[in-house]
């Protein structure tokens, strides 16, 4: 830190009687929950603390995401909030960051309609956030910084993590996908995996730090290819490989992934749920539609049978697997036929929960410039009828969960409920129940004892034995 910034923190801490503090507000997927965790690091080296609300927080940034409309739509009511807070304290900084920075009509609408906004930064520029944000506190110059290329991975930044005893790693950035329908290629740039050994090393901090379970994050971690550096030959090490090191590292006893593409779904990975005995029993593998017809208008590069075929061989590997997905409806030229296919699959594969959207086209891609829009009247009478089959299913699948004891890794008080602690089991389910605070972060034996749609109720032996 130059000797400017350290005045203006002891000059902060003389008059406010404490550190600034810095408050993060992150829209999307982990991806940017990540990046958000990286940001609040950094602030956390310049000396910042993490702010409760907005109104303690001296800085204020709002990580957002392009995927979806309704993210769209949140993001600039959020903005719209934060202008009051702007107006009551002009020297609080706003930033914003994230996928939506990264298309040019975003930024401009941004700097005509919320001049309140003090630092636009995006997806490739993380890294360069403290020299903005120095910028604005110590010179009130205001910062737009978007680089439209990924550069080089940027190792070693600082990560500030909601949980001691969980974390996310990034193994690759970027798709090469280019689904119809999706903007990501464009706002987080083509992929770009991390060496291996990064990989291991992080991991490896992690556990020594108490870590017991990583999430391995990646566009499409199916399409990682690392340079190993101890081969001379230079070949890439795949993803199955890479879990079978990740496996080794003592401490960690938990391994996950988000997410996978179905076309690059190896057999080396299914045969990682037999030999990686701390990979967890779960896949989320996003179907999109259940046709066959609308897959290749999305460019999803495999076929509903196709799809099918890869969950009957997950589950001969892995009979209890919890298979996940995302679900679209109302893509354009989606027919009658089309979405009765998807019910059919979903009634095929019997999925144990779905992420379920309404198409809504993204500037910029393909199908935004698709000229057989659904109504939104069968959008939405498709989405309903879809999404009352999938609960149904879902409660079906917790329900043959009562009765039996799962581990829980116990991650503290749920925020529907702050009496009760909340936790997952290996497949992923949501589990809460009663137990002392101090055992946050403790692998726990629960037996099910009650049925939620999406949850599972339990309680501990009556000895409190943990694993």
């Amino acid at each position: 830190m130059t000797n400017q910034w350290e005045d203006y923190l002891y000059e902060y801490r003389e008059r406010r009687g404490g550190a600034p503090a810095y408050l993060t507000e992150t829209l999307g997927c982990q991806m940017n929950e990540r990046d958000s965790e990286t940001i609040a690091g950094l602030l956390s080296g310049m000396g910042y603390t993490r702010a409760v609300s907005r109104n303690e927080a001296a800085v204020i940034v709002v990580n957002t995401c392009s995927v979806r409309e309704n993210a769209d739509n949140r993001f600039f009511g959020m903005l719209g909030q934060i202008k009051k807070i702007k107006e009551a304290r002009p020297e609080t900084i706003t930033a914003v960051c994230g996928c939506m920075m990264q298309q040019q009509h975003i930024v401009d609408t941004v700097r005509e309609k919320y001049p309140w906004v003090d630092i636009i930064f995006g997806t490739h520029n993380i890294h360069e956030f403290p020299k903005l944000l120095q910028n604005a506190v110590l010179e009130r110059v205001k910062s737009v910084l978007v680089h439209g290329e990924a550069g080089e991975i940027i190792e070693g930044l600082p990560a500030k993590r909601e949980f001691p005893f969980k974390a996310y790693v990034n193994i690759m950035f970027g798709c090469d996908n280019y689904c119809s329908y999706c903007i990501v290629p464009y706002t987080r740039g083509r992929e770009r995996s991390r060496q291996p050994a990064a990989i291991e090393r992080e991991t490896a901090e992690l556990a020594r730090d108490g870590v017991k379970e990583i999430m391995l994050l990646g566009q499409n971690v199916n399409s990682y290819r690392g340079r190993d550096f101890g081969a001379m030959s230079g070949n890439a090490l795949d993803f199955p490989g890479l879990l079978g090191r990740l496996n080794a590292i003592n401490g960690i006893e938990r391994i996950r992934f988000m997410t996978s593409h179905p076309k690059d779904l190896s057999q080396g990975l299914i045969d990682a749920y037999k030999s990686c005995e701390k990979l967890c029993g779960a896949i989320h593998l996003p179907v999109q539609s259940g046709s066959s017809r609308v897959l290749a208008r999305m460019n999803r590069r495999y076929t509903k049978d196709e799809y099918i075929g890869l969950i009957d061989r997950l589950r001969a590997a892995a009979p209890d697997i919890a298979v996940t997905t995302d679900l679209i409806v109302g893509f354009p030229g989606e027919t009658e036929t089309d979405f009765e296919e998807t019910m059919e699959l979903i009634e095929r594969i019997r999925f144990d929960s779905a992420f379920t959207f309404l198409y809504s086209p993204r500037r910029g891609t393909p199908a935004a410039l698709y000229d057989d829009p659904v109504s939104e009247e069968d959008k939405h009478r498709r989405f309903n009828r879809m999404v009352e089959r999938l609960n149904e299913i879902t409660a079906e699948k917790n329900r043959a969960y009562m009765g039996r004891t799962e581990i829980v890794l116990a991650e503290g008080s749920s925020k529907t409920n702050p009496a009760m602690m909340t936790g997952k089991t290996d497949s992923g389910k949501v589990v809460n129940f009663r137990a002392p605070a101090e055992l946050a972060g403790r692998m726990l034996p629960v037996r099910i004892t009650g049925i939620r749609t999406f949850s599972l109720y339990g309680e501990l032996p009556a000895d409190g034995g943990t694993c």
